[in-house]
This record gives structure tokens, C-alpha cells and sequence, in this order.
């Protein structure tokens, strides 16, 4: 009698124990997940051969000159080897005046390889740095 009661009790410490631990880990990913929010883009400017670097948050729009930037993600990759960094990102030339919702880019960059996805614009050009 003494000892079934001794195994649920041990049962009933390692469930508790289980949980603390996932309770644990899902808080350590999400403090981890909220860390990421900040992405550090250059801007060359092709008229006067000047380059800014930028600090924007995730989601949060940036005027840079006649240009407005949104970062929608921003991932790292996970191999140490070759670290390549990509952005979902969203670029607005203020000086257009056909039509304040088109993006003059609206998509993927990735940080090695800029001319995978081409910003087309005749005075800017931006690359993607890293996320952190």
C-alpha cells in the first residue's frame, strides 16, 4: 500500500517537473523571438556615392529621403557555416505621386546574394546586413 502510493507520488513530481520545464522553454523562446526585432539595412545613394546604415524595427515604417521602409520578418539562419540573413521587405517612393499604395519593392532579400531579388530604383540602392 505504502509503495503504490510512494509510485504515484513519484508519478505525480515528474509530471509537475515536466511541466515547469515547457513552461520554462516556451518562455525562454518567446523572450528569444521578441529579441529579434531589429534590422540593420545599408542605403546607397547613386547620386552622391554616400552610404547610410539604418536600424529599423520589424513592422514599423522608416523614412529614409524620398523613400519609406517596412521590414515585415526577418530570419537568421540556423548553420554557422554560411550565415545568410533574409527580410520580407516593403519600400515606398514618396515622390510618385500615381499612387501611395504601390510598393517600388515588395518582397525577399537575402543578405549574401542582393541581386537575387533586385531593388530597382534610379537613386537608391539597399542592402540587407543582419537581424538581431
Amino acid at each position: 500500500m505504502q509503495q503504490k502510493k510512494s509510485i504515484i507520488l513519484g508519478k505525480i513530481k515528474l509530471l509537475l517537473l515536466a511541466n515547469i520545464i515547457f513552461l520554462l522553454s516556451l518562455f525562454i523562446s518567446n523572450t528569444n523571438a521578441k529579441d529579434n526585432n531589429i534590422v540593420e539595412v545599408k542605403i546607397l545613394d547613386k547620386v552622391s556615392s554616400k552610404t547610410s546604415q539604418l536600424k529599423l524595427k520589424i513592422e514599423e515604417d522608416k523614412k529614409f529621403e524620398n523613400l519609406i521602409i517596412k521590414v515585415l520578418k526577418c530570419k537568421n539562419s540556423e548553420f554557422d557555416d554560411n550565415p545568410e540573413v533574409t527580410a520580407y521587405m516593403q519600400v515606398q517612393d514618396v515622390t510618385l505621386n500615381n499612387n501611395d499604395k504601390v510598393f517600388i519593392f515588395n518582397g525577399w532579400t537575402f543578405s549574401s546574394s542582393p541581386s537575387i531579388s533586385l531593388f530597382d530604383h534610379p537613386v537608391y540602392d539597399i542592402w540587407l546586413i543582419k537581424c538581431y
